[in-house]
């Protein structure tokens, strides 16, 4: 059939629907009730990032009772009466936020459901990581740091070691980053590539760890000693004997404690300004201390052993507050979320990374890799970012039947919300993201 005149000519464009007022204008007219009332149809994910959208709506929802009542329904509180004696003050909102904030993290943990993206970002072999502020730090021994986007994965900055040296260490804040490099300590500026050292080389002998707290950072050695340094000052503040054997890991407490672990499984608690020790730790057995977690927003501290045994102390009573062998062997890394402690995450030799409870030791929950998948194999072939599932197991597990490529070891780890990253001794940078 053919087509008449009237249906076969163009068309003309339909013209634009023209508002006649703007978004802006509009959203503007909504009351505070009503915006209240479209804000509780949200989670509390949701809920957060509108809170951040601009003054007026961060208002209403701190005013309004909204984290108020997703804690309680979260909480499984059938009590109106606290709702409504609860104060509507902006400080009551931050301290439900918090709760909410932890009980999701520590949901999600336990619970969740895993994705994992993983790439290399190395030529060789990485085996340390930082993260904060959505950056992580990286490096190893192709002599290179790089900082990476926790969101999109991508290499944001290089900075590079000397040859000469080998790069032991490493943090870093909003402007700097602070290396142990070889017997040096050095700072590379974020806002360019220009790069001091704060020592001569061969000021720190047989140097093995390091951390950094603005303006001192310090540095433990295998001669049992921690060496302090004013990093603007650029001089050898104190001199510490800390330990009569090696010094495998160091950190410094908000209220100016240096914890030093050793190499025979103490852990000395030394007071910064005196110069003078305070306590010494013992720990079950002889196994070496590999790594300490001190949260500043916290009185305990933790330590993970060559044996796979975890410990707990109290700072405020210098006693134990539970010791647990929670892996087979060696546990290389352990963080928590920074200033929240609720979760302790730990990883080592085996692979498995773990989810401890802080305050019991009790294990909550157990993950490696799942099984590959044909779809990443590609990804994975030209170190291109790939994605896998990761899979729950149970403390029974036979971990000596499972295969290797799901477990490789894990040599570092930091603890963001909901998520983790991990280096592995398989050179890759993975992101386990928890979802509820």
């Amino acid at each position: 059939m053919g087509l008449d005149a009237s249906s076969s000519a163009v068309q003309p464009p339909a013209k634009k629907r023209i508002l006649k007022y703007p978004a802006s204008a509009q959203l503007s007219d909504l009351t505070d009730d009503t915006l209240s009332l479209i804000f509780s149809f949200l989670d509390f994910i949701d809920l957060l990032y509108c809170s951040a959208v601009c003054k007026s709506w961060n208002c209403v929802i701190s005013t309004s009772k909204l984290f108020q009542t997703l804690y309680y329904k979260h909480k499984r509180c059938q009590s109106i009466n606290l709702l409504e004696e609860s104060d509507c003050s902006e400080n009551t909102s931050k301290i439900f936020l918090k709760e909410l904030a932890l009980d999701s993290h520590r949901t999600a943990l336990q619970e969740g459901s895993v994705d994992i993206y993983q790439w290399k970002g190395h030529l060789a072999w990485v085996n340390q990581c930082r993260m904060k502020m959505g950056l992580v730090l990286t490096g190893g021994n192709d002599k290179v740091m790089r900082l990476w986007s926790v969101n999109n994965y991508k290499c944001l900055e290089e900075y590079s070691v000397p040859d000469r040296a080998r790069l032991i260490d490493f943090d870093f804040d909003e402007s700097k980053i602070v290396s142990l490099v070889g017997t040096t300590l050095g700072i590379w500026r974020r806002n360019g590539r220009r790069n001091i050292f704060l020592s001569r080389e061969g000021e720190i002998p047989k140097a093995s760890c390091m951390c950094y707290v603005d303006p001192e950072a310090v540095v433990g050695c295998e001669d049992g000693r921690a060496r302090i340094l004013d990093m603007y000052s650029r001089k050898w503040s104190k001199i510490l004997k800390i330990h009569d054997w090696p010094v495998t890991c160091i950190s410094l407490t908000d209220t100016q404690m240096i914890v030093g672990g050793s190499s025979i499984g103490n852990i000395t608690v030394s007071d910064f300004s005196s110069a003078q020790r305070v306590a010494t730790l013992k720990s079950l057995g002889s196994a070496g201390i590999s790594t300490l977690c001190v949260n500043p927003g916290s009185p305990l501290i933790f330590s993970g052993s060559t044996a796979g045994q975890a410990c707990c102390w109290d700072l405020r009573t210098m006693r134990s507050v539970w010791q647990k062998r929670v892996s087979p062997n060696v546990i290389y890394s352990m963080n928590h979320l920074r200033d929240h402690p609720s979760v302790l995450v730990m990883g080592g030799i085996d692979g498995v990374l773990r989810a401890v409870d802080e305050t019991s030791g009790k294990i909550l929950s157990s993950c490696i890799l799942n099984q590959d998948t044909s779809g990443s194999k590609r990804a994975e072939a030209s170190n291109k970012l790939s994605r896998k599932k990761g899979s729950r197991i149970t403390e029974d597990t036979r971990l000596e039947l499972m295969p290797k490529a799901l477990r490789p070891s894990i040599t570092s780890l930091a603890v963001g919300f909901r998520k983790v990253v991990t280096i592995h001794d398989d050179n890759y940078i993975r992101v386990w993201k928890f979802r509820i």
